[in-house]
């Protein structure tokens, strides 16, 4: 008999466009193994995730960049189709974000965490994260805002090349502009051409400073608060593998207890009254030993299905719990389980792991996703590449802008100057990827 209660549906929100994002395929099968009503608002029609023999119904999700107003439109109509109260969990920073800007206007329809409905866009902002975690005592990057293309070329100088350029509202950097929500800049010049589309990008443009990255420096943190602010579920992880290689998502993850990213995480969701699912991704500075926030998402991580305990709970289902007035069962941790992602890291794949592994695509009860995904993955692997070889041979050039000069703006030193701690934060620049996340001490 499931734990959850299976008379309430959930619905699951992802506004991104991304066809490989294996989360949302994680989340689907989590809760369709206890037995819950699962809809899907997103674009996975021609994602192997519609393949799923747990998708009750796809819903088409609202456009990207879609107003506050024609997201509720959205949730509403599948509301009215599923006819009664759901869990609504939201996939990506845009969904989060909308989704606690909306709270009071869903219900009774959703049900959602209580807190703050500014909170989410708060964490997933950049430029307010590097604040917050000034606040809560949170290692976090040295941060720069420059106020013109002309402090952009003097912060470069000042933070020393090369650095880190970051957005800081990545989900408002359009599709198809081949702007990248991070990138690592080597010049002043860069900096300077980069801060000339920050009109384009629709947010502000941060520069941080960039260490190269060292052996067992990559961790992250998933977890649940649950309506009394305790952490539940979740657990500490550390990548071994990232796609790419050296500079991107978790391809390759194991659970590996770290009591003092625990620590943080827990002092920093505590200090904000965080309510809901997170995301947290952390890394260690070789020349301090401290570990340093990078990135706050508001959302199931799309690796969280590493963190299955021994009684089946994960992030998810403790959330349907939670928001369902049950019990979250006695936590039960498994160190040392791996997650693999097939399409980033296939030999890994094929070596198994002995305290256990999880597959992003492949899983015995659900084997169609798994082959979709490799027939998909072939096709857009070739159309990639040549879209890589077009874009290098016509690169755009920035539009000149005069502004006057200023001092940069310091956002964030928290902790003792020494901080050298960066992270290079890829954001979805095509249907290929989750959130490439690049990562520096």
């Amino acid at each position: 008999m499931s734990l959850l209660d299976n008379q309430v549906p959930a619905v699951l929100l992802r506004i991104d466009r991304n066809p490989f994002h294996h989360g949302t395929l994680g989340a689907v099968r989590s809760l369709g193994r206890a037995e819950v009503e699962v809809h899907v608002v997103a674009d996975s029609t021609r994602s192997p995730v519609h393949t799923s023999r747990f998708v009750r119904r796809l819903h088409p999700p609202p456009r990207p960049g879609a107003s506050p107003g024609d997201i509720a439109a959205t949730l509403l109509r599948v509301a009215a189709h599923v006819a009664r109260p759901a869990v609504l969990i939201p996939l990506d920073d845009a969904s989060a974000i909308a989704a606690g800007r909306l709270r009071e206007e869903l219900a009774p329809a959703y049900l959602l965490p209580q807190q703050p409905d500014s909170l989410p866009e708060r964490v997933a902002d950049k430029a307010r994260l590097a604040e917050l975690c000034a606040a809560a005592g949170v290692p976090h990057p040295v941060t720069l805002v420059p106020d013109s293309a002309e402090d952009a070329a003097a912060a470069a100088r000042r933070l020393g090349l090369p650095l880190v350029a970051k957005w800081s509202r990545p989900w408002l950097v359009p599709a198809g502009s081949g702007l990248r929500s991070t990138v690592l800049v080597r010049s002043a010049r860069e900096a300077r051409e980069l801060f000339l589309r920050s009109a384009e990008a629709g947010s502000l443009l941060l520069l941080q400073t960039f260490l190269l990255p060292g052996p067992d420096h990559d961790w992250f943190c998933h977890g649940y608060a649950d309506r009394t602010g305790a952490v539940r579920a979740g657990g500490t992880g550390r990548k071994h593998l990232a796609w790419p290689r050296g500079a991107g998502l978790t391809a390759v993850g194991r659970w590996t207890p770290n009591p003092q990213v625990t620590a943080l995480a827990e002092r920093l969701t505590r200090e904000l009254g965080y309510r809901g699912i997170f995301d947290l991704d952390f890394r260690r500075c070789g020349s301090t030993g401290r570990y340093h926030l990078l990135d706050f998402n508001p959302r199931p991580g799309a690796q969280f299905r590493l963190f299955t305990d021994g009684s089946g709970l994960d992030v998810v289902r403790a959330l349907h719990l939670d928001l369902t007035h049950r019990p979250l069962p006695a936590d039960m941790p498994l160190p040392g389980r791996r997650f693999v992602v097939e399409n980033y890291a296939p030999l890994a794949a094929l070596r198994g792991a002995p305290a256990g592994q999880e597959l992003a695509w492949h899983a015995a009860d659900d084997p169609a996703p798994g082959r979709a995904m490799w027939a998909l993955w072939s096709r857009r692997a070739a159309g990639r590449l040549a879209s890589q070889v077009t874009d290098r041979l016509h690169p755009r050039t920035p539009t000149p802008a005069n502004a006057p000069a200023s001092a940069p703006r310091l956002v964030n030193q928290a902790g003792a100057p020494d901080i050298t701690s960066i992270t290079q934060i890829t954001g979805i620049t095509d249907d290929f990827r989750e959130d490439e996340k690049a990562s520096s001490c």
